[in-house]
C-alpha cells in the first residue's frame, strides 16, 4: 500500500505542482485548500495518512493553529510544515505545536521529496495497527485488544498508551508523557500520570505487565520474555 500523504495550501498552483510530484514519487496524495477542511478530512479516518504537508500562512486557521488542534485531538500522523516564516521563533514555535520538520519556501521539489521520505521513513505512524506485548491497537477505531478481548480506556488511557506502544522498549519520563497526553502547558502532577498508568494497566489484565516503571526515569512497554 502506498503511503498516503495530505497536503494542505491554500495557494492553487503550488498544491497542483506539490500533489503532482509526490504523487509521480510513489505517494497516494489527497488534498486541501484550508485548515478546516483538513481537519474534517483527518476527522473521518484519523490515522488514513502517513504525513500532512502543511502550508503556515493560510487564511482562516493559519498552519499552526491546524497542527494545534490535530494534536490536541490525539492525532500523532506527522506534520512538515511549509513556510516563508524561518525565523528562529517561527521555528520553535512551529516544533512546539507539533512539526516533525520545517521547509522553508521557496524550495526545490527534491527536498520537499527528500524531507518527505525521511519523515515517513523514521516515523511509527505507519499502519493503523499496532500490535505489542500482547496488545493490539487500531488506530482507525481509537480501539484496544488484549486476546481479541476488547478493554474499554478512557481517552487518557488510550493515549498512554499508544505513546509507549509507537516506541516500545523506550524509556518515557513522567514529564514526556505529560507533554504527549496532556499537552504542553498543561498544569498536571506527574502523579497524576502514575494513577492513569495504574488504571491501565488494571484494564489490561495480565497484559498490563509489559508496561514497566523504571524507577527514578518513567514508564516504557515492553516485548513480553
Amino acid at each position: 500500500m502506498k503511503p498516503k500523504i495530505l497536503i494542505v495550501d491554500d495557494e492553487v498552483d503550488l498544491l497542483d505542482i506539490l500533489a503532482y510530484n509526490l504523487s509521480k514519487n510513489g505517494y497516494e496524495i489527497d488534498t486541501a485548500r484550508s485548515g478546516e477542511e483538513a481537519l474534517d478530512i483527518i476527522s473521518h479516518n484519523p490515522a488514513a495518512y502517513s504525513l500532512v504537508l502543511l502550508d503556515v500562512m493560510m487564511g482562516g486557521m493559519n498552519g499552526f493553529q491546524t497542527a494545534e488542534k490535530l494534536r490536541e485531538g490525539g492525532n500523532d500522523t506527522p506534520v512538515i510544515f511549509l513556510t516563508a516564516l524561518d525565523t528562529e521563533s517561527d521555528l520553535l514555535h512551529g516544533f512546539s505545536v507539533g512539526a516533525d520538520d520545517y521547509i522553508a519556501k521557496p524550495f526545490s521539489i527534491k527536498e520537499v521529496i527528500a524531507r518527505v521520505k525521511a519523515v515517513i521513513s523514521r516515523s511509527p505512524h505507519k499502519s493503523g495497527t499496532i500490535k505489542v506485548a500482547g496488545i493490539t491497537i487500531d488506530r482507525n477505531t481509537k480501539s484496544v485488544t488484549v486476546s481479541d478481548a476488547p478493554v474499554n480506556l478512557t481517552k487518557t488511557e488510550y493515549q498512554l498508551l499508544l505513546a509507549m506502544a509507537q516506541d516500545p522498549g523506550r524509556v518515557f519520563t513522567r514529564e514526556e508523557l505529560m507533554d504527549k497526553v496532556w499537552g504542553d502547558g498543561c498544569f498536571v502532577e506527574a502523579r497524576t500520570v502514575d494513577v492513569h498508568i495504574t488504571r491501565l494497566r488494571k484494564k489490561l489484565g495480565t497484559a498490563g505487565e509489559a508496561i514497566v516503571n523504571r524507577s527514578g526515569y518513567g514508564y516504557c512497554i515492553r516485548e513480553k520474555d
